[in-house]
């Protein structure tokens, strides 16, 4: 037994180094509170003020805005919902569901990710500790719905979803996209590089999968966006970096492309033997490399199917959601994002949904 004790506090003599908690706690107090108090005085103007037995005077009597987190309308972390799609260029960001997943080729239900995503993106509020955010203060945010998918018929449902998000992304709104398997990953990207003109982008992939197969069952499944994404011009396959392949579930065509086209991989052991920063150098030095911008795509199933096994193929060794997190965090801080995707969550698994909206 030794008399060294585990924890030593610092020498008074070395400069203090403060710890995220006490920078989040300065960040905090330098936060506004005025898109809070507008959202309470919006919800007594259009929900009426309390009965008069509610001493909390902020409280409606109809539920309006973040609270109570189990009521109210379930857009995306209770954002307005825009029923005139016209108008989606007065907002920062825009929310848009794809509830497609005629492109799986295994477990289907992923055509119910966007309600699920919303559902549980209730339990959530706008501020963030760690970060020092609070979304309500910093931006505008507005929920358009989902687009109009046709079951059963892949490619009229792509001709949909790149018609939706070239016109959100024309109008100037980012769009964050909550899917629907990967298969919309191709038109997604195709209707941001409608209106690139000749600038690139870069994508990066967060998946266990390549997903860079031309065909799977004879038709472009959720196992092919990238072989045809990286078709256009607007998105060298050079740009392509995917995180956290591997595993028992990548089929040996879609190895061949991302070997002939020299995209660039990192499995789970290259990431964690690397560390999380180099693979966040990795990515962003690989996406940002002679392009003008980065699309985000991320597979919940990139992430340990201990943590998320409601998703369309499962596959066990993935990251750990903090792993996950930390990477995409670290990078969307240092790339210019033109959009962003969460796809593959089948909200039968109440884990994956918890994951899902961070």
């Amino acid at each position: 037994m030794t008399d060294q004790p585990t924890f030593q506090s610092p020498d008074e003599s070395s400069p203090a180094i403060k710890s995220e908690a006490e920078y989040a706690l300065e960040k905090e107090a330098r936060l506004p509170m005025t898109g809070w108090q507008q959202e309470v005085d919006q919800g007594l103007e259009f929900g009426l003020e309390a009965a008069a037995s509610i001493r909390d005077r902020s409280i409606p009597t109809f539920s309006r805005g973040e609270l109570p987190h189990y009521a109210g309308i379930t857009t995306f972390m209770k954002a307005p919902y825009l029923e005139d799609v016209r108008k989606v260029g007065n907002y920062d960001v825009a929310i848009v569901g794809v509830p497609h997943d005629s492109g799986t080729t295994y477990r289907p239900g992923t055509r119910f990710g966007p309600q699920g995503i919303r559902r549980i993106s209730a339990l959530y509020t706008p501020y963030n500790f760690e970060l020092g955010v609070d979304l309500r203060e910093q931006i505008t945010m507005c929920d358009v719905g989902d687009i109009f998918t046709i079951p059963a018929n892949n490619e009229k449902s792509f001709d949909q979803i790149s018609k939706g998000i070239a016109h959100v992304f024309s109008s100037g709104a980012f769009p964050i996209i909550l899917g629907g398997d990967h298969s919309i990953g191709f038109p997604t990207v195709r209707g941001v590089c409608r209106h690139l003109g000749d600038k690139k982008v870069g994508i990066i992939h967060f998946d266990r999968h390549v997903d860079t197969q031309e065909t799977d069952l004879d038709e472009r499944m959720h196992t092919c966006p990238w072989f045809h994404a990286t078709n256009m011009a607007n998105a060298p396959a050079k740009n392509l970096v995917q995180l956290g392949i591997g595993g028992w579930q990548v089929p040996r065509p879609g190895v061949k492309v991302c070997r002939e086209r020299a995209t660039n991989i990192l499995t789970v052991t290259d990431i964690t033997e690397m560390g999380l920063d180099a693979a966040v150098d990795f990515a962003v030095e690989r996406a940002t490399d002679g392009t003008d911008c980065v699309y985000i795509s991320f597979d919940i199933d990139c992430i340990d199917a201990g943590f998320v096994p409601g998703t369309g193929w499962p596959e066990p060794g993935g990251l750990l959601p903090r792993e996950a997190l930390y990477l995409l965090g670290k990078i969307v801080e240092r790339v210019n994002v033109c959009g962003l995707e969460i796809v593959e969550v089948s909200p039968r698994r109440p884990m994956t949904l918890a994951i899902s909206p961070r």
